[in-house]
Order: structure tokens, then sequence, then C-alpha cells
């Protein structure tokens, strides 16, 4: 199902954390994506999920440890070296919310009109997703009921593809006018 919904009160009444998935290596981009732009993609991320809505912000890192811009926390994967189900994994752990937005430190030109858009579509289901003119991407936003399924699914370098992917309630929030929502891999 596609939504196109207008920046609106985000999840009213509820709180929303954000974990910002930053601890890769970003082998195929030369560094860790963490650290590109002199940790600008860093900053935008939070700026854009600050600005969006979110009470709590986490990053999750591991392969490079920055200094986090305010007001997100750090959170550091210990074992972030066996993927992105690890990484995941930590950094809905270590927040206390009604629901999370996911998002990741390569896709710079996501903003805060993006993270209100998909937040203000916050459906039954707790489940929603950002497309950008029908290709699935970042932010997502998984209702807190739905944390255990979502942990029990992580493995390897699979982050919340195959736990969404095998639903029918994930409201697809159309974002293409907003950002291209493309994660840079490479330099």
């Amino acid at each position: 199902m596609t939504a196109h919904v207008d920046a609106g009160e985000p999840v009213a009444g509820r709180s929303v954390a954000a974990v910002v998935l930053a601890a890769g290596a970003g082998t195929r981009f030369g560094m860790p994506k963490v650290l590109a732009g002199q940790g600008q993609w860093l900053r935008t991320a939070v700026q854009a999920l600050c600005d969006g809505g979110c009470d709590d912000i986490v990053v999750v890192l591991g392969a490079a440890i920055v200094d986090v811009p305010a007001p997100a926390r750090a959170v550091i994967a210990a074992d972030w070296a066996d993927g992105l189900a690890a990484s995941l994994r930590a950094g809905i752990s270590a927040v206390d919310a009604d629901a999370v937005v996911l998002h990741l430190v390569d896709t710079p030109d996501i903003g805060a009109d993006v993270v209100r858009r998909v937040l203000a579509a916050a459906p039954p289901s707790g489940l929603a997703r950002a497309v950008f003119h029908g290709r699935r991407g970042h932010p997502v936003l998984i209702a807190r009921r739905h944390w255990p399924a979502l942990l029990a699914s992580l493995h390897g370098d699979e982050g919340a593809r195959a736990f969404l992917g095998g639903r029918d309630d994930v409201v697809a929030v159309e974002c293409g006018d907003l950002a291209t929502g493309l994660d840079i891999d490479e330099p």
C-alpha cells in the first residue's frame, strides 16, 4: 500500500526513537561512511531525525568511533563486523520508545521532511517505510510491538529487509518528490 502523506504531526502522543546505522567499514566506499564528508553525512542524518520528530537518536558505531553530534548519543556495536544485523540489534536494544525509525548514514539527501512524512503516515500496523518513485528505502518506522519479531529475524549482513519483506501491512510512503533516497556505496 503506498501513501502520500503531507508532513503533519508525527505519531501524536507517542515517543519515537531513531537508530542511525553507521557501524560498517564501508569497504566499497574506501572508508567507514560515518567519516564521509568529514562527518557531514552523520550530521545530516542526526539533524534530519531531530528536526523530523524523533525524541531520542542513537548512532550505532563500530568500524570507526567518532563523536556524534548533539542531541544524538553513540552506541558501540562490538560485533559490528558480523554484519548489519549486529548493528541493528545494538541500536534497538539501546532505545526505549513506542516506535523506532531506522535510518542509514549513507543516504545524505534524506531530510527532516522525509522523516516527518513517514512519521505522519504511521498506520495502525505500526509499519511504514519511505519509498522513492516506488523503490523501497529509508527511513523505516517500526512500532515497538514488532521489535521481538524483527530481532528474531535478524542474521548476518541482513537488516530489517526479511522482516519487512514478508509482510503486507507495511505502508509505503512515497517521498520521491523530497529526495532520491539513494544510498551511496562508492566514492
